[in-house]
């Protein structure tokens, strides 16, 4: 199993991303494809074997693979390292969609699919939440009634994979830089501050609706303007598909959730763009200066994800805002969710967990 490949599968709610990593990591295949999730028997019928076919040949997939590896956005309380995927431990992860619908549901039902497909093969999940279980109690707690706390709803925090990856990736260039500020910066967006490689604050709470403008998703609002929703009679369904699908830079725009489009519409004299691109900006730049505050100041600024990574024009407006911060690098760092979960999940397979 040691020297085998694995195959590590990346569902969310409008696609699924793949890739196949040697046991020395290297890539030897990508791949991305837009979906719905009940098309996960049409991925693992179609798609996968046919782009993996150069590696798998004849054999058997659990002859020549080592494992699968999953992304699970929320892990609750429970799971806070990468898990073996058994029929107890799927069982308890369908009680937490609930808490992340546009991710953990498609997970599963790619997990649910690849078992059908290849029942044979050893399936673990990393989680999103797991990097955020060093969150100190004054970070991760809510001020709402014991009752509540009691019950579980707390801060969880997510992007957590790409976090750590961000993490390791400047621990290993900058060895001297002990507060980092990770901006994981795409669809869905959210702050980590980082000291001494650990997570001690971040946007994103209970679900990963929370914190900063995202593309389709509103991020923190007043809780009250909900209950006045819910008092006009907007129903809670409602409601969630309001904040999950209508509301960010496309209900800021009118337009679109996606920042290169907006950029392009701003110039071009669209009012709702250029708003969309301000309120995200207002919101970073308030943000970033609360997770600042939380390290006591900062040596790197890392931006990840498809705009953390590709908008050259958000890069500048944060580096003479920010300036008063005093000196920090602004680096570019690209997301890498599938070769830290190749390691994490290899990792504990060959510890025997």
């Amino acid at each position: 199993m040691a020297d085998r490949p694995a195959l590590v599968l990346n569902a969310g709610s409008s696609s699924v991303k793949a890739a196949l990593l040697g046991a020395d990591g290297a890539v030897l295949w990508r791949g991305h494809r837009a979906w719905r999730p009940q098309e996960a028997a049409e991925v693992l019928e179609s798609w996968l074997p046919d782009a993996l076919a150069p590696w798998l040949g004849e054999g058997a997939v659990a002859e020549v693979l080592a494992f699968a590896g999953h992304r699970v956005v929320h892990g609750g309380e429970r799971f806070t390292a990468p898990t073996r995927l058994t029929p107890a431990v799927r069982s308890e992860l369908a009680a937490l969609v609930p808490l992340a619908p546009l991710h953990n549901g498609p997970a599963l039902q790619l997990i649910d699919g690849l078992e059908r497909w290849a029942p044979a093969l050893p399936q673990w999940a990393c989680f999103d939440t797991a990097f955020h279980a060093t969150l100190p109690p004054e970070a991760r707690t809510y001020a709402i009634p014991a009752t509540w706390r009691q019950a579980g709803l707390r801060r969880f925090g997510f992007h957590g994979l790409n976090h750590e990856h961000v993490a390791e990736t400047v621990a290993d260039s900058d060895p001297d830089a002990r507060r980092l500020i990770s901006c994981h910066l795409g669809a869905g967006c959210s702050l980590c501050a980082v000291l001494d490689g650990r997570s001690i604050a971040t946007t994103m709470g209970f679900t990963p609706l929370e914190g900063l403008v995202m593309a389709s998703r509103s991020g923190s609002i007043d809780p009250g303007l909900l209950l006045h929703q819910l008092r006009q009679g907007l129903g809670a369904d409602a409601i969630d598909h309001a904040l999950h699908q209508e509301s960010g830079l496309l209900g800021l725009s009118g337009l679109s959730g996606d920042m290169a489009t907006l950029r392009q519409a701003a110039a071009d004299g669209h009012g709702g763009a250029s708003l969309a691109i301000a309120v995200f900006r207002q919101r970073l730049l308030q943000e970033i200066g609360a997770m600042a505050a939380c390290l006591g100041g900062v040596e790197v600024i890392a931006l990840s994800g498809g705009i953390g990574e590709h908008d050259a024009a958000l890069r500048r407006e944060l580096a003479a805002a920010l300036a008063w911060l005093g000196p920090f690098r602004l680096r570019v760092v690209p997301a890498d969710e599938e070769g830290l979960i190749a390691r994490r999940c290899r990792g504990a397979a060959a510890s025997g967990g």
